[in-house]
């Protein structure tokens, strides 16, 4: 009898510590960083990791995304799915509200869904863009719930305020977002910035443009805005943003041509 139980030994612990990499490794999950980041890991057992990819892979996480959000997130490899994730789908649900068949678009297009608390985060960002337009026809939407990972002060205020302070007031805002939701994921410093100073001062644009064709934020500076503007100011040739930006380069050349040619007759 002395000899039935055998206490788990260093071997034992080994093999079940490998067996957690190789789990790991399956799911395209860098063990190192993993376990870097979240200690506990080392001490969880493998049903812990498995019953947390069982748990993605009912609300639609294919395998494949798996590994690249718990890469990203490895706090996730040893929570209670009952406690981290069950909230939120219930809150995705029936309070944003989301089909079922779409809510593992929400997670997918933001990942960081998973690790923000309901109650002081999602819920009180749900309400601020509620009160900012985003209800009725313009509710969120599986392309649109990743607005809710950010922090009303912090984030989605001072991009308010920054479009405001352009002459805009918060209902024109307000309707610019609604129409481009786009524009409280970009950062004031490195997108909305710069693209406003280039649009005033190289353009000699009018802000009441920007509010017609708020889309204008969403375009790349570098590869877009500013060499398209570079041509029609070489040939001497002028178009509103949407015909500037919104059509292929393709397009944008035909236009180009057709306009420069209107021109010389």
């Amino acid at each position: 009898p002395q000899f039935s139980r055998h206490p788990t030994t260093t071997s034992d612990r080994g093999l079940v510590f490998h067996e957690k990499v190789l789990y790991l490794k399956a799911l395209k999950v860098n063990p190192n960083k993993a376990f870097r980041l979240n200690p506990t890991l080392r001490s969880s057992p493998l049903s812990t990791l498995k019953s947390v990819t069982r748990s993605l892979s009912s609300l639609g996480i294919p395998r494949a995304a798996m590994g690249r959000i718990l890469d990203m997130l490895p706090v996730l490899l040893t929570c209670d799915p009952y406690l981290q994730f069950y909230p939120l789908l219930d809150f995705l649900l029936h309070e944003v509200p989301i089909l079922y068949p779409d809510v593992h678009l929400s997670i997918l297009r933001s990942p960081r869904l998973l690790v923000c608390s309901v109650n002081n985060q999602l819920r009180p960002t749900l309400c601020f863009l509620r009160e900012l337009g985003f209800s009725g026809p313009h509710s969120l939407t599986c392309q649109t719930t990743l607005l809710l990972v950010s922090n009303v002060e912090d984030t989605l205020l001072p991009k308010i305020e920054f479009l405001k302070g352009l002459g805009f007031t918060h209902e024109e805002v307000a309707n610019m977002v609604v129409r481009s939701p786009g524009l409280l994921t970009f950062s004031v410093e490195k997108n909305l910035g710069p693209k406003v100073e280039f649009f005033l001062r190289e353009m000699n644009g009018d802000v009441a443009e920007l509010k017609r064709f708020p889309q204008y934020f969403s375009f790349s500076l570098e590869r877009r805005i500013k060499p398209r503007f570079g041509m029609l100011r070489r040939v001497g040739v002028s178009m509103n943003l949407e015909d500037m930006l919104k059509v292929s380069d393709g397009g944008f050349n035909a236009r180009l041509v057709d306009s420069t040619s209107r021109f010389f007759r």
